[in-house]
């Protein structure tokens, strides 16, 4: 599965983004929906996790839906099987976000033109923590 065009530094711009919500973050910690936000937060990203079917995940407030979140988010996490990933993106993008990401694996067309044409950049088939290691930020 091929991935972005973004460059190296493009991404490293991207990473800069502290504010991020994770869709379909984890409870279970052998899964990279809990390891990667797990890792994120560690390097000072402000993670929301999304996850409908638990109260929280990393001691922080889980939210069912985006739509509930009331601050601003700069990067929306998504950790869904590519074919679920349209509508949690058409919610997503009522909250304005800079910058949608796909996670590794996860490449959904339809759903990436219709960020893209809200003016959203969107990463897809990356892991956020692979970029992040990769280019040492």
């Amino acid at each position: 599965m091929e991935c972005d065009d973004y460059t190296d530094d493009q991404i490293r711009d991207i990473l800069s983004l502290r504010k991020v919500a994770v869709i379909g973050m984890s409870k279970n910690s052998s899964k990279a929906a809990h390891y990667v936000p797990k890792y994120l937060s560690e390097n000072g990203y402000d993670i929301t996790p999304i996850n409908p079917t638990t109260e929280q995940i990393l001691e922080k407030k889980c939210y069912s839906s985006i739509s509930e979140i009331d601050e601003q988010i700069d990067i929306v996490d998504i950790f869904r099987p590519s074919d679920d990933v349209l509508p949690f993106v058409q919610e997503a993008i009522k909250k304005k976000p800079k910058v949608i990401w796909l996670q590794e694996g996860i490449h959904n067309l339809e759903a990436e033109d219709l960020a893209r044409k809200e003016g959203i950049k969107v990463i897809f088939n990356r892991c956020m923590l692979a970029e992040h290691q990769r280019l040492s930020i």
